[in-house]
């Protein structure tokens, strides 16, 4: 049994406690969060922009602490998944490696390469296994894309265009701080960007253009070159004012042999023979798909594997062409 303590109840706290429910071997033993309120199971001020709303929620046979140096000396904890604010995911993490405990930590990895190599070297200091929850590879669209290239189904992998856009969170505090949360960049755009290291590998070159505000990218396209010149990858990402604005998440990835295009209709397959397809996708809601997620890891954490998926190596590059297009970014607004 794999003993699991969560380090933070917002709305990833609590997608994270509701997946684990759907595993076995897995056993969500303590939670570590500061409003008590949360911590005696009133989740119903948790929300996102998707999923489940927050419920009163049975804790009963889960430790409960407000203080993270508890959850790390607890002897029944064998793995620390990180659901904090994105500038408090290194310091957490690199206490619970040294602690022993195997870490899980939700994406961005951090907010700093420097601190990304921290939170490496403190794994292999340890021993223990550190992750980074990027889900959307588990998503069915996007697995049927990491799928088809891993099999070779199509041919060659060509490039593709990443789309990713949603209206101003304005209920996100401090959404526009590089030193918090990491505006569209981190917290949304970084997303497409591991899902586009994990296809095409690392870009030797990005080139981004966009709106910033107050020097933080707001809405930008970047263009991906590799060692390839076959390869054509680029996408857009940001925010917009308008908060009738839907979430919108899509793509079109082109292959040899087939092209995958995910809109609002679904994921369509265009075959070199001129067909035109709608794929088969698994019927997941937003839990089962975080199950997919989990389950990866735990599986890794059992076999003391580092991911493929969700290793600290991905995440850290996922994170380096981000910043790379915030420097892109920055000279243009510069000149």
């Amino acid at each position: 049994m794999l003993r699991i303590g969560i380090h933070g109840l917002g709305f990833m706290g609590m997608m994270h406690y509701l997946s684990y429910q759907r595993l076995g071997g897995v056993k969500v033993t303590a939670i570590c969060e500061t409003l008590p309120e949360r911590r005696k199971g009133d989740w119903t001020k948790i929300k996102g922009n998707f999923g489940p709303q927050g419920t009163e929620t049975d804790l009963t046979g889960i430790k409960t602490y407000a203080d993270a140096e508890e959850l790390l000396a607890d002897a029944e904890v064998d793995m620390v998944d990180i659901c904090l604010p994105p500038n408090q995911h290194a310091g957490t993490a690199v206490r619970a490696l040294k602690a022993g405990k195997d870490v899980l930590s939700e994406k961005p990895m951090t907010l700093t390469l420097q601190d990304a190599e921290k939170m490496m070297a403190a794994a292999k200091e340890s021993g223990s296994l550190l992750l980074v929850g990027h889900v959307l590879p588990f998503f069915p669209a996007y697995a049927f894309v990491y799928e088809a290239k891993q099999t070779d189904k199509y041919g060659k992998l060509l490039g593709g265009h990443f789309d990713r856009v949603i209206s101003d969170p304005v209920w996100l505090k401090n959404f526009y701080d590089m030193s918090t949360i990491g505006g569209p960049l981190l917290d949304l755009h970084i997303h497409d960007v591991h899902f586009i290291r994990l296809l095409f590998g690392m870009p030797k070159r990005v080139e981004s253009i966009g709106r910033l505000r107050n020097a933080v990218p707001e809405y930008f396209t970047t263009h991906y070159e590799f060692a390839d010149p076959d390869i054509v990858v680029t996408s857009t990402s940001g925010c917009i004012f308008q908060q009738g604005r839907p979430f919108m998440a899509k793509y079109e990835v082109h292959f040899e042999k087939a092209t995958l295009v995910l809109d609002g209709a679904g994921l369509t397959v265009l075959t070199e023979d001129g067909k035109v397809e709608k794929a088969a996708l698994p019927n997941l809601d937003e839990v089962g798909i975080f199950a997919n997620e989990l389950k990866e890891v735990t599986d890794s954490v059992a076999a003391k594997r580092v991911s493929p998926i969700l290793g600290g190596e991905l995440a850290r590059d996922a994170l380096a062409i981000c910043l790379q297009e915030l420097g892109s970014m920055s000279v243009k607004h510069k000149k």
